[in-house]
């Protein structure tokens, strides 16, 4: 049997109309935006279909929207085929692959992170900052040029998403430094669209709330191979899943390593679930040319289809 990767988009995937196909097509579907709308109070339904993409945007309704339309495309492809191997989230993402994985139930998802967004849109109006994308440079180069950067004040690495695409994060100043250097050194560094300097140390206080409220929240031991953000790596230890989450907020998001972990364990097709198709468009980048994987989105009734009839 071929092994199959479910993957899970997180923020700038998010557009009006998402998971509108499914809403109408599945009871299954409208129960899980009821019960988003339940324990957030905010109209999710009409945020993702109609917008304005101004308050979609907004960290608080975005967290919640981006994770309910993920669960309403894994619910729509569950009602046909269930056999995938093994799951992974890109940041906001990983929660929806902890619900996939079953380690958190959909409600509780919901609630991490509706609370996720609630605090980290607190510290980002307390503690703005950048995100620039570098495009051309290694994971070390850029490394060394964080540290450098870092005697200005507070940057890191936010993601590191292809061989050399990496994104920093940080204080304007220290971000403004290190993407000096990089340009300096042949790469383009591109501003992301984002209101705060995610997966750095100016959220920390956010973390350490996050933290606490982590320890609410039921977690089980995975029924599918989970590879998480912080380490690249698979764990099937229930607690040490939920000390990794409570990292995440702060350390960078691996996920050039986690693919190439899934594509070192064989696997053979990657299912992007949820809206858009950034994840599609880095796995591209990451696969050797003659690799054999086939990639899928799944994010509409046409492309389930094609999935399901080839699959």
């Amino acid at each position: 049997m071929k092994k199959v990767a479910f993957l899970f988009p997180g923020q700038g995937s998010q557009s009006a109309g998402m998971g509108e196909e499914f809403y109408h097509e599945y009871d299954t579907v409208r129960e899980i935006f009821d019960m988003t709308e339940d324990i957030t109070r905010v109209n999710i339904s009409k945020l993702c279909f109609r917008g304005p993409m101004a308050e979609l945007t907004m960290t608080v309704n975005l967290q919640p929207a981006v994770t309910t339309v993920n669960l309403a495309c894994l619910a729509a492809i569950e009602k046909e085929y269930r056999d995938y191997h093994c799951c992974a989230g890109h940041s906001l993402g990983e929660y929806s692959a902890l619900t996939a994985a079953g380690v958190i139930s959909k409600e509780d998802t919901i609630r991490l992170v509706f609370k996720r967004g609630e605090l980290m849109h607190r510290d980002a109006t307390r503690n703005p900052g950048l995100m620039h994308a570098i495009v051309g440079l290694s994971i070390d180069e850029v490394s060394d040029m964080v540290s450098e950067g870092q005697k200005g004040g507070v940057v890191s690495v936010a993601n590191h998403n292809t061989e050399l695409q990496i994104v920093i994060t940080g204080a304007e100043k220290a971000v403004a430094r290190v993407s000096a250097l990089a340009t300096a050194n042949g790469a383009k560094s591109i501003p992301l669209k984002v209101s705060g300097a995610w997966h750095s140390t100016l959220i920390k206080d956010a973390q350490d709330e996050f933290k606490e409220y982590l320890e609410t929240i039921s977690f089980n031991a995975p029924q599918k191979t989970i590879f998480l953000n912080v380490t690249a790596d698979s764990s099937d230890n229930s607690d040490e899943i939920r000390e990794i989450m409570g990292r995440q907020l702060c350390s960078s998001v691996r996920w050039y390593d986690a693919m190439n972990k899934m594509i070192e364990e064989d696997v053979e097709v990657f299912v992007e679930v949820g809206p858009g198709r950034v994840l599609a468009g880095l796995l591209k980048k990451i696969l050797p040319k003659d690799h054999p994987a086939k990639i899928y989105n799944v994010g509409n009734m046409k492309q389930l289809e094609k999935f399901l009839k080839d699959n």
